[in-house]
């Protein structure tokens, strides 16, 4: 009808409808342009290269991992110690004394040590409700005296690179899914400047004059 500008882009289609779209563009029909074809196969092939990377990336991450938590547990083995300290002050009783939580809580207390050199060290360490000052417990300490958490045990190890293998394949579909979004937009793009560019040929016979 003159005087009516038709509409640029159908309206979204519904949720149930989507899986259909997706898949339209691989299909012939009339209203198929030359970057519907393009988008479809970009994101198959992007599809495709993440279901591929996805293995490639848990194996070389996870090894890698793996490799690097074991010589960090090494290295803490060859730097860390455990020793005795003595508690200087009496630990912090619980409010519900004998309770399953009080056996579980553990309260910072001051405590004493000695490091492989002989040197004595004060420092706060976790200990059990209601110890008296000069109970013994085991800590871990290192080469500075500090105390510190024991070295990585290997379900450590084992939980940390299958930690780190996940995040990577989980980082080779985010990146696919980036990619294709901007890919998406810079279609998007593209059609948008040729629907005016054409529009701008088109309106003279849609519209009449006054």
């Amino acid at each position: 009808m003159p005087g009516r500008t038709p509409p640029l882009q159908p309206p979204p289609p519904p949720p149930r409808e989507l899986p259909r779209v997706m898949f339209w563009r691989l299909r012939r029909n009339p209203l198929r342009r030359r970057s519907d074809l393009a988008q479809a196969w970009i994101g198959l092939g992007l599809t495709l290269a993440a279901l591929a990377a996805t293995p490639l990336a848990l194996f070389l991450v996870g090894d890698a991992a793996h490799r690097h938590y074991a010589r960090t547990a090494q290295h803490q083995a060859a730097t860390r110690h455990h020793t005795t300290a003595v508690l200087v002050e009496d630990a912090r009783n619980h409010p519900e004394p004998g309770s399953a939580e009080a056996r579980q809580t553990l309260y910072p207390t001051k405590v004493r040590f000695t490091d492989p050199h002989g040197r004595t060290h004060t420092a706060h360490a976790d200990a059990q409700p209601a110890l008296p000052r000069g109970t013994t417990i085991r800590v871990w300490a290192d080469t500075d005296g500090e105390l510190t958490d024991p070295p990585l045990s290997p379900d450590q190890i084992r939980s940390r690179a299958m930690g780190s293998a996940l995040i990577a394949a989980l980082a080779v579909h985010v990146a696919a899914a980036a990619a294709y979004g901007t890919v998406q937009r810079v279609i998007r793009h593209h059609n948008l400047a040729a629907w005016e560019t054409a529009w701008a040929a088109t309106a003279p016979r849609w519209t009449t004059s006054p």
